[in-house]
C-alpha cells in the first residue's frame, strides 16, 4: 500500500509541475511534508556519467536530409544517452504555410523517431485539420530532438546544443508562419523566458517571420478549457494567411 502511495504522490507531483511549468513558473516552493515522504523512498543509485562529444552543429547544412542524418548521429547532450531514436521532424519541406515548432519528442515519439505521433500529437493532427491543412501540408519539429528523460522541461545547456538544428531547418524551409507550441518552444525561439499564458495570440517574430505563441497540446489536453483560447490562436493564423477555416463536419 506505501509503494502505491508514493507512486500515486510522484504522479501528482509531475501534473503539477507540468502545470507550473507551463504557466511560466521559474521557481516553486514545495510543502515539507511532500520533502519527509519523498525523503522515506529508498536511495536511487546515480547512473554512470555519460560520456559525450562537444562537436558543434555545423556552420550551415545544405538539405534538410543532411541536418536529419546529424540529428540522428548527434551526441553533444546527455539527451542521446537514453533515447531510442532521435526526432529530426518532418512534413512539407518546401516553403509552407505554417512550420509547428514543440518542445520535444515524448515516449511515443522517441519509440518512432517521429514528431508528434502521441495522444498529443493526435490532438495537434485535429487541430492541423481544423485549420484546413493535412499534416503532411504543415512541417512539424521541436526544440529538442531527443526524448529528456521523464518527458521533464529541456534544460537551458540541452536547448542551446540543438537549437542550431532547428534555426537551419527554418532557414531551408522557410515556412511563411511559425506555431510555437508552448512556453519552451517559445523560450527557445525567443532566446528568452516566456509565460505562455501571457503572451499566446500575440504576434512575434523569429527571423523575419511572423511567429504565433500558442499552447501546446498536451496542456491542452490537462486542461481543455484553452481549446477556445488556441482556436482563437490558429484562427489569426488563418487570417494573416488569407485563408478561413473550413465548415466543421
Amino acid at each position: 500500500m506505501a509503494e502505491t502511495t508514493f507512486q500515486g504522490l510522484i504522479e501528482e507531483l509531475e501534473k503539477y509541475l507540468e502545470f507550473e511549468r507551463d504557466e511560466g513558473a521559474v521557481r516553486l516552493e514545495v510543502d515539507p511534508a511532500v520533502l519527509e515522504a519523498l525523503s522515506g523512498e529508498p536511495d536511487v543509485v546515480e547512473p554512470e556519467r555519460l560520456e559525450v562529444d562537444s562537436v558543434p552543429v555545423p556552420a550551415d547544412f545544405k538539405t534538410l536530409d543532411d541536418i536529419a542524418v546529424h540529428v540522428r548521429q548527434c551526441r553533444s547532450c546527455p539527451l542521446c544517452a537514453e533515447r531510442t531514436h532521435a526526432v529530426p521532424g518532418e512534413g512539407n519541406v518546401h516553403a509552407p504555410d505554417i512550420m509547428f515548432v514543440g518542445e520535444g519528442p515524448g515516449a511515443d515519439e522517441d519509440a518512432q523517431g517521429r514528431p508528434f505521433v502521441g495522444k498529443a500529437g493526435q490532438l495537434l493532427d485535429r487541430m492541423i485539420e481544423a485549420m484546413g491543412y493535412r499534416r503532411e501540408e504543415v512541417f512539424i519539429a521541436n526544440v529538442v530532438k531527443c526524448r529528456p528523460p521523464g518527458n521533464r522541461k529541456p534544460t537551458g545547456d540541452e536547448m542551446e546544443m540543438c537549437l542550431p538544428y532547428l534555426r537551419h531547418q527554418i532557414r531551408l524551409i522557410a515556412p511563411k508562419i511559425i506555431i510555437g507550441l508552448g512556453g519552451t518552444a517559445m523560450e527557445g525561439l525567443l532566446g528568452r523566458p516566456v509565460a505562455i499564458t501571457r503572451i499566446r495570440g500575440i504576434w512575434q517574430e523569429y527571423q523575419g517571420i511572423r511567429l504565433m505563441p500558442t499552447f501546446h497540446p498536451s496542456y491542452l489536453l490537462r486542461d481543455s478549457s484553452r481549446k477556445k483560447d488556441a482556436w482563437q490562436d490558429l484562427q489569426e493564423v488563418l487570417s494573416a494567411l488569407g485563408r478561413k477555416p473550413p465548415p466543421r463536419k
